[in-house]
């Protein structure tokens, strides 16, 4: 017979150590002031910079209009408007090696000029687009970075002191340290009230405030923006509550299907181990000041519907083995119970956690954060699984057997013995 592990034993010193999470959760939030908002929660101006040189710039006066696009491997202009067909030019770097070779060949257009007067032996693979200024090339010269590999990393707290006259402004480190790319996000100094007169406008004076900021520390054309977001206060505060309602929601559900499903007692143990998960997950990122955005949502629903399925193998496992085994005491069949159902959690787990652990080492920025959160997650469920929500059905059949006994002891008959 296989060896009956007593997880029994454990269930009041696991209550405790959950309740002290649960604090420790509460008080983080109360203590760091709530989470660390992303932009999606927070009015205000996102911007993805890059800390690259300018290579070369690109004007046109020739006739229609003429658009750029750039990838990893080649750049593509193509023709288009009144008077002329419409057609593209595309320059392979694997064909112009260096910057010097992409402008000659790109000055056969007519109309088109380029310049690089500093750069022309620079790799052309090291270019890099901005967003900054119209991809339409015009008489207003068009700008494109270039990032040498071997470039020094540049300091993020040299950037958040270029930054500290703006006032309230995060920093946040994304991919590499030779990538030199950082996301910054600035707070919303214009509150929306419907048709506010002037608010587009002190929205981009904050995002060229930021640029300025940036370029006076750094040097001139050594910036590329990548990429510019904005969102409104009444955006973030819909979003807010919106995630707050799916939250309950959620839980409402889980709890309704349970109870058809199950006994109450059974019911309300799953919802209070994804509780437990959710708490376990907010003070994580509570703690860790990771940033707070849709993508951490995710990962919470995630793990919630994770954990309720890992939590609901075990409850009909329970209920099988109680009607196999009825003689045996409740204790005794969730010890069963569990053993019998821990190599198969511990594979489904182990085996999910190798491709989320995946996640987590070869990507960067909201992808990364969101494996972590789920890596931390799926150990707070397999935990809960077997301790919150098999601890309270064990409590609740403690406590039903002491009003079973007092009923007796007051001459009433007794009642069923519980079932899953």
């Amino acid at each position: 017979m296989k060896r009956v592990i007593p997880f029994s034993k454990y269930f009041l010193p696991t209550a405790i150590f959950s309740t002290l999470l649960v604090i420790a959760g509460i008080a983080g939030y109360i203590i760091m002031g709530g989470f660390n908002l992303g932009v999606d929660f927070q009015a205000g101006l996102l911007q993805e910079v890059q800390f690259v040189p300018g290579a070369l710039s690109l004007t046109y006066s020739g006739r229609g209009n003429a658009t750029i696009a750039i990838d990893r491997s080649k750049i593509d202009i193509t023709l288009s408007g009144a008077g002329v067909d419409a057609l593209t030019h595309s320059f392979p770097y694997g064909t112009y090696r260096t910057i010097g070779e992409l402008c000659l060949a790109m000055e056969t257009i007519e109309g088109l000029s380029a310049l690089a007067p500093e750069t022309g032996g620079v790799a052309s693979q090291w270019l890099v687009q901005s967003a900054r200024g119209d991809p339409q090339l015009g008489e207003n010269p068009y700008v494109l970075h270039y990032l040498n590999p071997d470039s020094d990393p540049v300091s993020i707290e040299d950037v958040r002191t270029a930054l500290l006259p703006l006032g309230s402004v995060s920093v946040q480190v994304l991919g590499r340290p030779s990538e030199r790319r950082f996301m910054i996000r600035m707070e919303d100094q214009v509150l929306e009230s419907g048709n506010e007169s002037g608010g587009d406008q002190v929205r981009q004076d904050q995002a060229q405030r930021v640029i300025d900021s940036l370029e006076h520390n750094f040097g001139e054309g050594e910036v590329a923006i990548i990429r510019s977001d904005y969102v409104g206060s009444r955006y973030s505060k819909n979003l807010t509550d919106q995630a707050g309602l799916l939250m309950a929601l959620t839980l409402l559900l889980i709890l309704g299907y349970c109870s058809l499903r199950f006994k109450p007692q059974f019911a309300i143990g799953a919802v209070l181990a994804i509780v437990h998960d959710a708490f376990v997950m907010v003070a994580f990122i509570v703690w860790t000041r990771m940033e707070f955005n849709t993508i951490s949502i995710a990962a919470i629903l995630t793990i919630l519907g994770y954990s309720v399925n890992d939590t609901i193998v075990i409850l009909d496992r329970i209920k099988e083995t109680r009607g196999i085994h009825p003689e045996e005491d409740f204790e005794a069949v969730l010890d069963r119970s569990l053993t019998e159902t821990l190599s198969r959690t511990m594979i489904t787990s182990l085996t999910t956690m190798l491709a989320v652990a995946s996640l987590y080492i070869f990507t960067t920025g909201s992808m990364k954060d969101f494996a972590l959160a789920l890596l931390v997650g799926m150990v707070s469920g397999v935990y809960s699984t077997i301790f919150v929500a098999s601890g309270f059905a064990n409590f609740w059949d403690k406590q039903a057997k002491k009003r079973e006994k007092k009923r007796l002891e007051g001459g009433v008959p007794a009642k069923a013995p519980i079932k899953a």
